[in-house]
């Protein structure tokens, strides 16, 4: 029998070693692998594509092959894994059926990991989203949710349902997550979009955007796993308290390109996607206080600035 004092201590040694299992392992769950160095826990990744196999062995992680969207396959993560970390993204919304709110995906995890014995700690990437137009105010996460769009929703359903892990004493926690920027990630950084010219909103039309390095992010999800709280949400970002265009124009100068055109939200509305407009319609200000304090997490990137300053210094060496 494992000892009282260390549940895990009288069990052979291939037992004793952590396991942790990422759902959802694509740039950041790849760099969470990274960060746990030798001597960490074994890591093991879903993917529903088995091509990326070969990638995740590469990175030290043992692949599983599974599909959220099909409850059959993941029976095999009962019982497997004493720490989880959730990153995938609940359906698109040309995925969603009629019960469009709701993340059949996490539904789906929740109940394969109940089938036996559950993690000890869980950790689910959300959204800032959650919140909604906040009029640029100040965010704690105490802030009752308001999502506004069916992407934020579903969000907020993801939530809940990681959260009633509580009720069979998984330690939960949930991280809410703003834009992800790094160099080394696809789409990572504005300089595509600058360089297509895409306005931003005017300066009386602009709203607050926030943000978090990949790398941070990556060690924030280590952080949560190993340090956050019982049923605990976080903010996750970095303290660059920029309007978007301002964003923009500071990218603009770091690249040397010219700044992008500013527009009064009417014609934004006639010129950009709607993907593009959705963020536009929310301005708000994330506190971040329980991520420093609680998780005692020191940002390598403390704004923008300076994760972009790294890209063009990395470039020109």
């Amino acid at each position: 029998m494992p000892s009282n004092q260390n549940p895990l201590g009288a069990l052979p040694a291939r037992f004793r070693r952590q396991r942790l299992l990422i759902i959802g392992c694509g740039d950041v769950g790849l760099r969470v692998a990274r960060g746990l160095g030798k001597g960490g826990p074994r890591v093991l990744a879903l993917t529903s594509t088995p091509a990326r196999a070969p990638l995740l062995r590469a990175a030290g992680i043992t692949p599983l092959v599974g599909n959220l969207d099909d409850a059959a396959t993941l029976a095999r993560l009962a019982g497997l894994a004493t720490r989880v970390l959730h990153l995938a993204p609940p359906p698109g919304e040309r995925e969603v059926g009629p019960r469009w709110w709701l993340d059949p995906r996490s539904q789906a995890l929740a109940r394969a990991l109940r089938r036996r014995t559950l993690p000890q700690a869980l950790v689910y990437a959300s959204t800032t989203g959650v919140y909604g137009d906040c009029a640029g105010g100040w965010v704690a996460e105490s802030r009752p949710v308001a999502p506004a769009t069916p992407r934020a929703q579903r969000r907020v359903n993801a939530e809940a349902v990681m959260r009633h892990l509580r009720r069979a004493g998984v330690c939960v926690s949930v991280l809410r997550v703003p834009g992800i920027y790094a160099p080394d990630r696809e789409g990572g950084t504005p300089e595509a979009r600058l360089r297509r010219g895409t306005p931003v909103l005017a300066a009386p039309d602009d709203v607050y955007t926030n943000h978090i390095h990949a790398d941070d992010l990556a060690r924030a999800c280590l952080a949560a796993l190993w340090r956050g709280r019982p049923q605990r949400t976080y903010n996750v970002a970095d303290d660059s308290q920029l309007k978007m265009g301002d964003y923009f124009d500071l990218a603009a100068d770091l690249y040397g390109l010219p700044r992008p055109p500013r527009v009064p939200r009417s014609l934004a509305q006639e010129q950009l996607p709607l993907s593009l407009l959705s963020f536009m319609g929310e301005s708000r200000r994330l506190v971040t206080t329980r991520m420093t304090r609680e998780l005692r997490l020191c940002l390598r990137y403390p704004t923008v600035r300076e994760g972009l300053a790294a890209e063009r210094l990395i470039q020109r060496g």
